[in-house]
């Protein structure tokens, strides 16, 4: 838990540190659909496990990885305005849509979480990351979130099925 927290101040430093650095430089138009879809993906997921909690309760891991997507949602915000971006609203929290996609226990969310985070970061490697490899700030936030997902949310979700 310490060094999850420790991981994700980390990363929210590291993106506030060195966007500035970057930003100056141009986004073309796969750069600038990568970063939507990255926090569309971030709003997503939040969503979801945001419903989870309130069908199931504050329960682990999605109270913890709701709260990392956040974080990761934050962290992609910094760079779309230190891009030049405006940043949509999440208009997907506490929808309908998102209670309605949940199964019926617990255990199923769980296998959600895990399918979520593997797609995650098939997202990440075939998509997202080939579109920004020109734009060095949102490549490091892009592998810092990814690997998030992999090395501490996948396991989370793996732990509780």
């Amino acid at each position: 838990m310490k060094s999850q927290l420790l991981s994700k101040a980390c990363l929210l430093l590291v993106t506030l540190s060195i966007t500035p650095l970057y930003a100056q430089q141009p986004l073309d138009n796969a750069a600038k659909n990568a970063l939507q879809t990255a926090l569309y993906h971030e709003y997503h997921t939040e969503a979801l496990y945001a419903a989870a909690i309130e069908k199931f309760g504050q329960v682990a891991p999605f109270n913890n990885i709701m709260r990392a997507e956040q974080n990761h949602a934050h962290a992609l915000a910094q760079l779309m305005q230190n891009h030049g971006m405006s940043v949509p609203p999440n208009t997907l929290s506490g929808s309908t849509e998102m209670k309605n996609t949940l199964p019926a226990t617990l255990k199923e969310a769980c296998k959600m979480g895990v399918d979520a985070e593997i797609a995650n970061q098939a997202l990440y490697d075939k998509t997202l990351l080939p579109a920004v490899s020109s734009h060095q700030d949102i490549t490091l936030v892009f592998q810092r979130l990814r690997d998030a997902s992999q090395q501490n949310h996948l396991p989370a979700f793996k732990q509780c099925q």
